[in-house]
């Protein structure tokens, strides 16, 4: 894979704007939607949970067709599908309120996100090769400030605006989030393309070391249990607590903007070890962030939880694309990102469902934080006991 000799930030940033789209809005901008959706239709937890749940089984159809297709179709076409198959989607999401169409195009986002979420880990991979510390940089803006742009926008201005209009324009949410996306379309399709990854070899692949990675893909399942349930049900949660539509906002944009400057905090992290140590540290950090606003269900902490749940949710993509680049051959990381991907939406098809249960159960969506901070403290651990490969390139 050859670097653009030429404005590889530039490329960077439309790779991440990609990364906007099919994190940041698709996959996220639905727990603040939740709320007006929840009541506007008087669904339970169960049933708001479900959607993201929908959203996750599509992810893991979708990594698994990247792993399919990613030997034969070069990673930057899979890239582009996958971001304007996500904008359309997006846009159909606001246009029914049916619970069927709505897990239809939840599901459509998670097969296309998958894709391009796959794929542009393996291209900025390859952006500055032979400068780890670039290199370092480079993976976590991808998933930092991509995902973290997404949040701020979407956090900025969708409370205000069902706050002010009530929860029946919640389609409305949708179609601005899809507007967003489309307007980001022109520079990450650009940006693909300026890359000439190559089509992996049509012979027998080398097997990926899965035994060997066991450690790494045990703690990256934790990650997908645990994380997804503050992200879904936060802004149910606060509302819950009579949190207003601006403290709302600000949660979120002080979550959005942590995101943004999480790589900043994990480069040096990142750039250093070889080992599962990057994954443990973070996974620690989203666990003490999943369990503050309920241990301490005060103003002042939710934003400290924002804070630390912020700097560290969207380096767990970035710690594990490291590990690849680091313990893996080039034609090795698009694969191995992809398995990462399917075991990660395995173990999050699981959260928002769960946790929903959980929280009709008890009345109490709080405890599912709680429980989710639990499974996210069980990755770290797990993670913890990954060491180096022995064939590292």
């Amino acid at each position: 894979m050859n670097a653009p000799l030429a404005r590889p930030w530039l490329v960077l940033t439309g790779l991440a704007l990609g990364v906007t789209v099919t994190n940041g809005f698709a996959r996220f901008a639905y727990g603040l939607i939740l709320p007006a959706m929840k009541s506007e239709m008087g669904w339970t937890y169960a049933q708001a949970g479900w959607l993201n749940t929908a959203n996750a089984l599509g992810y893991i159809a979708g990594a698994l067709l990247t792993m399919a297709l990613i030997r034969h179709i070069p990673p930057t076409r899979l890239f582009a599908i996958g971001l304007v198959t996500t904008t359309l989607a997006l846009l159909a999401t606001g246009l029914h309120a049916a619970l069927w169409w709505q897990t239809v195009w939840r599901i459509t986002a998670g097969v296309v996100g998958a894709m391009s979420f796959s794929t542009a880990g393996a291209l900025a991979a390859g952006l500055f090769q032979g400068d780890p510390r670039r290199n370092a940089l480079a993976i976590a803006i991808l998933f930092g400030s991509g995902g973290g742009l997404g949040i701020v926008l979407a956090g900025a201005a969708l409370p205000l605006m069902l706050d002010a209009w009530g929860a029946a324009s919640w389609p409305l949410g949708w179609i601005v989030i899809g507007a967003m996306s489309l307007s980001f379309v022109p520079l990450g399709l650009w940006a693909a393309f300026q890359l000439r990854a190559p089509v992996q070899k049509q012979g027998k692949p080398v097997p990926l070391p899965i035994r060997r990675m066991l450690p790494e893909l045990l703690g990256y399942a934790g990650f997908g249990l645990g994380y997804i349930v503050y992200l879904t049900f936060l802004s149910a949660w606060m509302t819950e607590q009579q949190a207003s539509a601006p403290f709302i906002a600000l949660v979120w944009v002080v979550l959005g903007v942590s995101i943004c400057l999480s790589p900043l905090v994990w480069r040096p992290i990142l750039a250093r070890f070889a080992s599962g140590v990057p994954l443990a540290m973070i996974l620690t950090g989203i666990a003490i962030g999943s369990a503050l606003p309920v241990l301490l269900p005060k103003g002042p902490v939710l934003l400290i939880s924002a804070v630390v749940f912020g700097l560290s949710v969207f380096m767990a993509p970035g710690a594990v694309t490291n590990f690849a680049r680091q313990n893996l051959p080039a034609e090795s990381w698009g694969r191995a990102i992809s398995l990462f991907t399917v075991v990660f939406a395995v173990a999050q098809t699981a959260g928002p469902y769960g946790a929903g249960l959980v929280g009709d159960l008890f009345g109490n969506i709080g405890i599912s934080l709680l429980a989710a901070s639990g499974l996210l403290m069980l990755g770290a651990f797990a993670a913890l006991m990954q060491k180096p490969l022995d064939d590292r390139p």
